[in-house]
């Protein structure tokens, strides 16, 4: 199973850890959140005021 915008930002980080320096350029400190264990990508950039697609773009993941 591949990481999509239903993930948590943990399983992000697990499978792609690279991916907190584009978190991060987001202003996105979820790396250090407690909430990343539950919250997901789209979770997250709801959250953010950051569009999904343009995040799930950055981040090289699919939204399919």
């Amino acid at each position: 199973m591949g990481i999509t915008a239903d993930s948590t930002i943990y399983e992000l980080m697990k499978e792609k850890p690279e991916s907190a320096e584009v978190l991060f350029k987001f202003g996105m400190g979820c790396v250090g959140c407690a909430i990343a264990r539950g919250e997901t990508i789209k979770e997250a950039a709801m959250a953010h005021g950051i569009p999904l697609d343009e995040l799930l773009s950055a981040l090289g993941i699919s939204n399919a």
